[in-house]
Order: C-alpha cells, then structure tokens, then sequence
C-alpha cells in the first residue's frame, strides 16, 4: 500500500468511527472530508506511528451580512479550515500539557524563554478527499468525469443566483443538456475515478451524439465558484478552457451573497509560509508548524495545477527568524471518499431527486473533553433561534472559543516565564493578542507585500470582542479584559 492511501485509509476509518451525527444523508447528500495527521517517527529513524488528530467535513461558508463582531460564528465551514481550526485545540491542549511537565506531550522546550517546539521525530500531514477550492480546481477534464465542485457557467448563461454555487449549483450539464468537450490528458496530469460513472457517461454520449459530426470541439476544464478578490484581476470567462485565469486569489462564494472567506487553495498556500498554528499559539511557539506533505483522495487532479496553487510562495524572502518557506510534498491517494459527490450520485434514482451538499459541518480532534462538534450554519447544530448569540451556540473551534482556550492558558503561565511578545503589555482583545504576535505579524506582512497584496483584510470591528478567563491571574492585562467585555 502506497503512503498516500495508507494517510487516506487512516482519515476515513477514524471518520467512520464517528457517531451518525452531522453525516450526510445516505444516496441524498454528499460532503468534503479533511483531517491532519500527527507522524512520530522512532529513534531507530525506521518506525513510524501515524494518528489522526484532527478531521473536519463540510462545504458552507456565510455571507459578509451574517458575520458576527462576538466572534461566536464560524465564517468558512469547507472541510479544510474545519480541519485546521480542529487542529489549533488540539495544539492547545498539547501545549498546556507540555506547560504542566507532561512528557507525553509533542512539544519541548525550546531554548527561548517562554517558547516551545515540537519533539524529535515529530510531523504532520494534511488530508484532504478533494483537490481544494480554488485554483487547485481549475484543471483539464477528461472524457466521463464528474467534477467534485460544481463549475460556474458561462456569463452568457448565468441564469442561476450564486448560492454556494462552489459546492451547492448543478453541474452545466445537468442544466441545459449540453455537453462538453473535454482535454485529453496524460495519466501524470489528471486522473479519473472509478468507472463508476455508467449514468453520466451515457448521458454525455447521448448528447454527443446530437452534436453535428463537424462541430468545433473546444477543450475545458474543472471549474470552481470561487471568485477573483475586488480589485486585482478578473477571469475571462471565455468559452472551454479560457474561461478563468490561474493563479489568483479567490473568494468563496456565500449563500446569496459574497463572503470573506479565501478559497482553501489560497489559505494551503498561506500555511506553506505562515504555518497552521496561528497567531495566537505563536505566542509560545519557537516557529512555523509546517504540513511536511498534502495527500488529496481519489477525485478529479492534476499534480500540476495543484503544485501551482499551492507553492505560490516559494520566493518569499526576507522572513523573520522561526518562519520559512515550506513546500509541502503533494501526493493523490487512489482511495475515494465514501460520501464524496461522485460517490453519492450512482446510488441515487430520479424518483429522489437531486444530491445536495450537507448542510452541516463535523469537527473532531484528539483532545480529553468534547472532542466532537458538529455545526450548521455556523452554529452549534440543533440550537434554537431563542438560544443563538450565547455560550450554548458556539462551535467549540469558533474565533472566541479557541481564543478563550489561549486565555485559560495564559493563566497558567507565571509572569516569569511569558514569551517575550507578552511580557509587559496590556492586551485585552483578540485583535490585541493576535497584533501582539509580532514575529507572525511580520511574516504575514512580508507574505502580503511579495505574494498576495489584494488579500482582504478581515475588519478590525470584527476581532474586538474580549473575555475573562474562568481562572484569570493576578495580571492587569488580563484583568483589564473584564471590563471590555463584548
């Protein structure tokens, strides 16, 4: 078995561990899986353990109006922000181990005060059952392949809204009756799935057919919802294969109007640069968590365009000590996603209507309490309308969740032994921690100005809330955070 269907076999038994909740509706529905895996390797440099450690499913993000200044919303719900927001609880909760002596702990001290890094032997590998949104999609198609993200038509036949047009529209085919004309490609740019497409590939001979025998065959490619950021440059929309542009950064379509939300494509390449920890955990981090390697499950790819999208950031220079360039190793898996979309579709009959995408969003990650969360709408699932806006409607990896985990940190730390980036400031925010961490904050401006300056900026109004730890210390910066509560 190759390393690549070894991670994906791993992902998808631990997600068919998990209980029924938040799963899509068998032959109704399908969704996007992602997970990172933590890789010990032994002294001996010949064993090696490998563990899930955090999962995410989900295809939804929520428009700019339903955003919310308390930081309790989840704003982007695909499976791969899922996964890494999963992946920062689990840090957290390594890191506080280590903070308590724990030796069991993946981190050690490092030899800054205040600081931490991973032990020997210690890697991580992210997973993803789809090529990620963006211009990681924008690949060739082939004869008879279904596309794992719905394309955007053509502007001449844009007749439908853009309500999660990246996850939720109909395929063009399935529209107007049309039929396009796919690019041969090699097996080393883009692969197919499994034959199991009998439906949809008679269907696209039927309507070769009533094509005229000297008609112009144009060649195409994948297509993603995504849009061009405000302000830098457009797709063409040309017709076949000039209808986007590569390389550009991407905003998520919301449902019925656009978000804030980067594509996953763009936010992968960030983490090659910025690493996936966060701000906030860079506090206590000597540097950078880097993904060593990117396994994609069986679905439409092309090594090419995902590489392209993802190493955009190999010249970055000028970056501070602790941060570097990272690109990861990129492998496809020939193990396919059981709730995938191209899964789902055989299963289903005409008399049962259409597949959609769930509606809800799992995360789980290998923390002691409530490792499972399960969100709809950017809320807990389930919650009433009368309960939204307090405690009992967050997802445990919303912003002010995981910043309440770094305050119950922090105040376990004594002063003595804070970082240096939290020594002797008053800090009372979210926005005041995360600009607090200057070293991150310096690589992301390097970032900005030499890869992606149209990158928008998340309003400041919305990073503003604060809270109190349950167990704050005896520390005015802290203290200071009651009386600015949100």
């Amino acid at each position: 078995m190759s390393e690549a269907d070894r991670i994906s076999s791993l992902v998808y038994d631990r997600y068919r561990s998990l209980p029924r909740r938040g799963k899509p509706e068998t032959g109704l529905q399908w969704t996007l899986l992602a997970a990172v895996l933590k890789i010990s390797e032994g002294a001996d440099g010949q064993s090696v353990q490998r563990e899930v450690v955090a999962l995410g499913t989900g295809s939804k993000c929520i428009g700019r109006s339903a955003m919310s200044p308390k930081g309790d919303v989840l704003n982007d719900s695909h499976a791969e922000v899922i996964a890494r927001r999963s992946c920062v609880r689990y840090l957290t909760e390594q890191l506080s181990g280590a903070l308590r002596g724990d030796h069991n702990s993946i981190f050690c001290p490092s030899d800054q005060r205040g600081k931490w890094k991973l032990r020997p032997g210690i890697s991580f590998i992210f997973f993803s059952s789809h090529t990620p949104c963006g211009d990681a999609s924008i690949i060739p198609m082939i004869d008879s392949q279904v596309q794992p993200c719905p394309p955007v038509k053509a502007e001449q036949d844009n007749r439908v809204t853009n309500q999660d047009s990246e996850t939720g529209g109909e395929r063009w085919s399935e529209e107007t009756g049309g039929v396009r004309k796919r690019l041969k490609v090699s097996p080393d740019d883009a692969q197919t799935g499994d034959g199991s497409q009998a439906e949809h590939e008679t269907a696209v001979e039927r309507n070769a057919e009533s094509v005229e025998s000297d008609s112009v065959q144009q060649p195409d490619i994948h297509r993603t919802g995504a849009k061009c950021v405000p302000g830098g440059p457009a797709d063409p929309l040309g017709p076949g294969s000039g209808y986007h542009s590569v390389g550009l950064l991407r905003v998520k379509p919301g449902r019925g109007e656009p978000t804030l939300s980067l594509s996953c494509s763009d936010k992968l390449a960030r983490w090659t640069i910025m690493g996936f920890q966060g701000a906030l955990l860079s506090h206590f981090l000597q540097g950078g968590l880097y993904f060593r390697a990117v396994v994609v499950g069986k679905c439409p790819y092309s090594q090419q365009a995902i590489e392209r999208a993802l190493n955009r950031c190999a010249h970055v220079s000028s970056l501070p000590e602790g941060f570097s360039v990272h690109p990861p190793e990129i492998m496809q898996s020939s193990l396919e996603f059981i709730h995938s979309r191209t899964n789902t579709r055989p299963s289903l009959s005409d008399a049962q209507g259409r597949v959609v995408p769930c509606g809800a969003a799992v995360s789980w990650c290998a923390v002691s309490r409530r490792p499972l969360d399960v969100t709809a709408n950017g809320y807990k699932q389930g919650v009433t309308k009368k309960a939204l806006g307090t405690p009992q409607a967050r997802s445990l990896i919303s912003k002010v969740e995981l910043f309440h985990s770094f305050l119950e940190l922090l105040a376990t730390v004594d002063d003595s032994q804070l970082p240096e980036s939290l020594r002797g400031k008053e800090l009372s925010s979210y926005w005041d921690y995360k600009q607090a961490a200057e070293e991150y904050q310096q690589a992301w401006d390097a970032l900005r100005s030499q890869v992606f300056p149209l990158w928008p900026r998340s309003p400041r109004e919305l990073l503003l809330f604060c809270r109190d730890p349950p167990s704050a210390p005896n520390r005015s910066s802290l203290a200071s955070s009651g009386q600015q509560q949100s």
